[in-house]
């Protein structure tokens, strides 16, 4: 029996070190540790042995159960290590793995566009908060009391008097109450309507409106103004026009109208077949705007200008429908 017990030892311990995988451990584990395997067998066999030597080759039995169980613990864990280590091991040889990274959103990289040009034309940037007063969006801007747009279903009124901006022309009117001429400011900014959300209009959309005031300001430069915008912006070779329109807050006023890049004038459904797009509204402002920040209107006058920046990116990209901007689509952004 004694010769068996060491047989069985030598066996488990060569088969314990030619293991090399989970499915040859449990293999040793099945022959010799299981209920059924070497060592439960000799336990069986000690049971047909005198009493009196029993004693002695059960502690024998014990010995190797204990020994054989622990040599197969660690070599379990040895095994689990390096296999966990194999899976975590990077090799250096491979190419890498790109990652994606991210860009600007088209509106804002058409808001940064339009701010450096301006910026580089002597414009300061500035901003004002998104709710307002019905007297900065609406009453010092020269708007009637009848006005359309003090409407509720055209404005989101919070109360009797305060609504969030349809425009962002009320930062005008806080800059010039802060500042004495000569004034230079683009306003960028989120604005508000009470619109019904389609291709061509959103209830939540972006505007850049400019400003100048000083002493000689004229109409021809607010032209040269804008014109030297478009031509950087849209190219040196657009043709442009202005046509007279009206805004309660400049007298006169003009629409900003280039020639559509895509037809070259021809006529296309970008430009709904005229040959022309219309890019901006411009403007003298109105004296009685000027007035209602104690501007001297004998001394002073300027020109103001806005743009939405949802058409102004699509008239540049070639976008047809201004709720892809809001879509989130990466198949969409990923093209800018």
């Amino acid at each position: 029996m004694n010769a068996r017990i060491s047989e069985a030892r030598a066996s488990f311990q060569t088969a314990l070190e030619k293991a090399q995988t989970d499915a040859d451990l449990d293999q040793v584990r099945v022959q010799f540790l299981s209920r059924s395997g070497a060592i439960a067998n000799l336990f069986e066999e000690m049971r047909s042995l005198p009493v009196a030597e029993k004693p002695a080759l059960g502690k024998l039995l014990n010995v190797l159960k204990f020994e054989a169980q622990a040599a197969f613990d660690e070599k379990k864990r040895t095994l689990d290590a390096s296999t966990v280590r194999g899976s975590d091991t990077v090799d250096l040889t491979l190419p890498g793995r790109p990652r994606p990274v991210g860009t600007k959103h088209p509106l804002m990289q058409t808001i940064d566009d339009i701010k450096r040009i301006f910026v580089s034309m002597g414009f300061s940037v500035a901003t004002g908060p998104e709710i307002e007063t019905d007297y900065y969006n609406f009453g010092a801007l020269n708007f009637p009391a009848d006005h359309p747009a003090r409407d509720m279903q055209d404005t989101f009124f919070i109360s009797k008097d305060i609504l969030l901006r349809t425009h962002t022309s009320p930062v005008q009117i806080r800059t010039m109450e802060k500042q004495n001429p000569p004034v230079r400011e683009i306003m960028p900014g989120r604005v508000y309507r009470n619109e019904a959300i389609s291709a061509r209009s959103l209830v939540s959309f972006y505007q850049i409106e400019g400003l100048y005031v000083d002493q000689g300001v004229t109409f021809s430069d607010l032209k040269g103004t804008l014109v030297a915008f478009a031509r950087q912006f849209y190219g040196n070779d657009v043709r442009f026009k202005f046509r007279p329109t009206f805004f309660p807050f400049t007298e006169p006023s003009a629409d900003m109208y280039i020639s559509c890049f895509l037809c070259k004038g021809k006529g296309c459904r970008m430009c709904k077949q005229a040959g022309w797009l219309e890019i901006l509204g411009s403007g003298m402002v109105h004296p009685h705007v000027l007035k209602n920040v104690g501007y001297d209107t004998e001394k002073y006058t300027g020109f103001a200008f806005g743009m939405g920046i949802e058409r102004t990116a699509s008239l540049r990209y070639g976008v047809d429908d201004l709720r892809l901007y809001y879509e989130n689509d990466v198949r969409f952004l990923k093209q800018f």
